[in-house]
């Protein structure tokens, strides 16, 4: 799913447009155990209440794509008869009434995600009635094709709140707080199905976690049946690996300056796009020409790509170069500066020696302090 997609199904969650039919609610222990269950019509909840919910929901849509949320196809066994997305597809049949297979859906969760702490399931069933569009792009309310119906779980964490002093206006005092259960942002989630070109796709989930370098992969194996793509940590060391293996001796810097420029000016042409960027080792391979890399060091470099990043693997272009800095590192010395100024950031052979040297015509402050050049 791309940017356009995903704010417009985040679009629902709003008293104006709200789609959601059903809400239902596990709540789970640090030992796996349930606390508490509850299911019921949206629209029946208070406004405060159903406004959190909103907050909840629109989070687990939230962050970069490729780096907090994912799309993930399934497997073609998965979608046979007992598979992860046939199962998916029954509890979203069941539009949440059905007691047995909402049970059913707790326990797989619990038995898969690895939390270790308390948490909530939140689960929601919707039906958006897709409007068209006109040639303006404008919606069409009264030109609907079909009827988008998802399901949204959110995973989130369930925290006492800490102690700290109140005031008690009946009293006029201040005292000590009561400690309450408070239910956090949503640390994993998905959407099923996934909305692609604006209707139902029912091959794809997309998948969401907070932290982007814990993807909790295991629990999208386990309960959706999908591989989660490399995090974005991982798909920058992956990359870094394959620079140096790749370049060897070559290796130098104006090479790997050249290499991070080209990235970033990929991102910055498409940065209007609603796709993120993302690098094939087709792409790749010829990044590395078009900077100068030698064309007999990029012989067998598709076998490279595939023993590093895996057969079929893609890398995000976000991931892999700083976008909003760039790094140069030396024992004793870090340099951070903005991709689009790299140029600022040169080596010379001064007295024999290889220096990093930076320029500075302009402005140049030392610990705050202006210094006169």
């Amino acid at each position: 799913m791309n940017k356009k997609e995903i704010a417009e199904v985040k679009k629902q969650f709003t008293p104006q447009r709200c789609t959601i039919t059903r809400i239902c609610g596990c709540y789970v222990d640090g030992d796996k155990e349930k606390r508490t269950t509850f299911k019921e019509a949206f629209f029946s909840l208070p406004e405060e209440d159903a406004f959190k919910y909103f907050d909840l929901f629109k989070k687990t849509l939230s962050g970069t794509i490729g780096k907090n949320l994912m799309t993930m196809e399934f497997p073609l066994d998965e979608e046979k008869e007992g598979g992860k997305q046939d199962f998916l597809l029954r509890v979203r049949a069941s539009q949440l009434k059905d007691e047995e297979i909402l049970e059913e859906f707790y326990d797989r969760v619990i038995e898969n995600y690895d939390y270790g702490e308390n948490y909530l399931i939140l689960l929601i069933h919707g039906a958006y009635d897709i409007p068209g569009r006109g040639s303006d792009d404008e919606e069409m309310f009264d030109a609907s094709d079909e009827v988008y119906e998802y399901l949204l779980c959110s995973l989130c964490p369930v925290k006492l709140s800490k102690p700290g002093l109140s005031y008690n206006a009946e009293d006029n005092c201040f005292q000590n707080r009561i400690r309450d259960w408070i239910v956090d942002m949503p640390q994993t989630g998905f959407l099923f199905p996934a909305f692609h070109d604006r209707s139902t796709d029912l091959h794809a989930v997309l998948y969401y976690s907070r932290n982007a370098a814990q993807l909790h992969g295991e629990f999208a194996a386990e309960f959706l049946g999908c591989v989660t793509p490399l995090a974005a940590a991982d798909q920058k060391e992956v990359f870094q690996e394959l620079v140096e293996e790749t370049l060897g001796a070559d290796c130098g810097y104006e090479t790997v300056m050249a290499i991070n420029e080209k990235i970033s000016e990929m991102i910055e042409e498409h940065k209007e796009d609603p796709e993120p960027v993302t690098l094939y080792k087709e792409d790749v391979r010829q990044i590395f020409f078009e900077s100068g890399v030698p064309e007999e060091r990029l012989e067998g470099f598709e076998e490279k790509f595939e023993e590093t990043a895996g057969e079929d693997a893609s890398l995000m272009a976000i991931n892999v170069v700083g976008v909003r800095k760039l790094e140069v590192r030396t024992p004793d010395v870090v340099i951070q500066v903005a991709p689009d100024r790299a140029q600022l950031v040169e080596t010379r052979m001064i007295d024999g020696r290889k220096c990093i040297v930076i320029a500075a015509d302009e402005h140049v402050q030392i610990n705050g302090v202006t210094v006169r050049s």
